[in-house]
């Protein structure tokens, strides 16, 4: 069993934890990214299970956990991409399969497709490419001027938790549940706000970004809690139109975090695919076509 490492990170002015397991200078790595809400540590068990394997790295994204949240941040999609890249050339990494959750799957695929060659699988956990998918209510509260602050302005412990249990029929580890609410502070919710109000609807660019992550033609594990009241199971199938998935885990009475509330067939398949990628050759750039 790998142990886990914890370290901060300082990329670009703003200072991040990280955690780590596995060959701590190895040049090929497992990048955990994670979403919203949420932090380096919602990886911890995959962080370890894969470190036994390979290098394996989490870090909270600016704004959100532990990292700092500064108002100047351009809290959008492409900042973000940036700062995945950035963190990538400090920590040595030249090849990374990654682990996506939720906004940290824009944030992880707009990197790939401008790093291509860097980039060697994926890892869909309940995120894809979202053809036709709309915000959710509480997204399209947060868009809204005024109405937004006024949702983010008190968010009281015992109804975070109501909440989070209800829309997760198994239930969510308490200790998960709790530490989301520590981070977020008022720091996060104004991150929140901000990404969300940079971000379109996210079927809004789905055709075009689809049709160049097809191109890449990358290898993928699709994993997905059937019973996300954000995200419908049905975008899971959907994500073979645009990598090469060699398996879709459904997971039917899993939520939003299916690698919290049922984390053994997660971490069962999230290691079996990366053992076949792990340390495999990069493949052959394409020839060009013929005149």
């Amino acid at each position: 069993m790998s142990e886990l490492r914890h370290r901060r990170l300082h990329v670009n002015g703003i200072h991040s934890p990280l955690i780590e397991a596995g060959p701590e200078t190895a040049t090929e790595a497992v990048a955990f990214v994670h979403g919203n809400p949420g932090s380096s540590t919602d990886w911890s068990d995959l962080v370890v299970a894969v470190g036994a394997h390979g290098r394996a790295v989490a870090m909270d994204m600016p704004g959100f956990g532990q990292a700092d949240k500064p108002r100047d941040f351009v809290y959008h999609v492409a900042s973000y991409a940036q700062f995945i890249e950035q963190a990538r050339t400090q920590l040595g990494i030249e090849r990374v399969h990654l682990v996506l959750h939720d906004f940290g799957g824009p944030f992880g695929l707009v990197w790939g497709l401008q790093y291509p060659d860097a980039w060697a699988s994926v890892v869909l956990i309940n995120v894809g490419v979202m053809v036709g998918y709309r915000w959710h209510k509480m997204a399209r509260r947060w868009r809204t001027p005024v109405l937004g602050e006024l949702t983010q302005a008190w968010i009281p412990r015992s109804a975070w938790r109501r909440a989070m249990q209800g829309m997760n029929p198994k239930g969510l580890p308490p200790e998960f549940v709790d530490k989301m609410y520590d981070d977020f502070d008022h720091g996060t919710r104004r991150a929140v706000l901000k990404l969300y109000r940079a971000t379109p609807d996210p079927g809004e660019n789905s055709v075009a970004l689809g049709a160049a992550l097809a191109g890449l033609h990358k290898p993928a594990l699709v994993v997905w809690g059937a019973k996300d009241r954000f995200l419908s199971v049905d975008f899971a199938e959907r994500q073979r139109e645009f990598f090469d998935v060699e398996d879709i885990v459904l997971l039917p009475e899993s939520g939003h975090w299916p690698f919290q509330d049922d984390p053994e067939p997660v971490r069962d398949a999230v290691v079996a695919f990366l053992l076949r990628h792990l340390g495999a050759p990069a493949p052959a750039p394409a020839a060009p076509a013929a005149p």
